[in-house]
């Protein structure tokens, strides 16, 4: 595809690269072209050199210092869809949490969540992460961007508290059967 693409751009230089000429026709009409007209005066035009780019090579972002965050390349990084003024309820401990992030997830860069202070799950770059089995009770949650296996901007964390069905609680014991009839004697 590459050879491919670098031959359409060669064969479309060509022409560009081409002498051109100027005469003027019957009709006093200035006419510019490439081939030299029979019998009539036509004079060379000098182009002036074609502006040219080198192509750069591609670097990759300088890193950081173990521990040390890189300069926000994230303006927004924030969790969404977690209830802070009333529990989440989630009778399993299974919850998603969605990521606000702008610009876009970067291909190279990976989310992963901290949940209470610790990496939880593996890194991904859909904006939508899974928690499962969370005990109930108050955990704080973050997201980090992983640029590799280093961590190069994290989001404010969230405190949320998981509210869970008690199993022990005495509302989910099944009724005691209903007392046998004694036989009649």
């Amino acid at each position: 595809m590459r050879q491919m693409l670098t031959c359409l751009l060669l064969i479309l230089a060509l022409p560009a690269s081409a002498q051109i000429y100027k005469y003027t026709d019957t009709k006093g009409n200035t006419v510019f072209t490439n081939q030299p007209p029979d019998g009539q005066n036509a004079e060379t035009v000098e182009l002036p050199t074609t502006n040219t780019i080198e192509a750069q090579p591609l670097t990759s972002p300088p890193s950081t210092p173990a521990g040390a965050v890189a300069s926000s390349s994230y303006s927004v990084l924030e969790l969404t869809d977690i209830p802070t003024d009333e529990a989440l309820r989630a009778n399993n401990g299974t919850f998603s949490v969605g990521v606000r992030l702008q610009p876009r997830l970067a291909a190279t860069h990976r989310l992963r969540l901290l949940l209470d202070g610790q990496p939880y799950g593996q890194p991904s770059n859909v904006p939508r992460l899974q928690l499962s089995n969370i005990d109930r009770g108050e955990h704080s949650l973050a997201v980090e961007i992983l640029n590799g296996e280093q961590s190069i901007q994290q989001s404010a964390s969230v405190t949320f508290t998981v509210q869970r069905v008690n199993t022990s609680s005495p509302a989910l014991r099944p009724p005691p059967p209903p007392p046998t009839p004694k036989p009649a004697s």
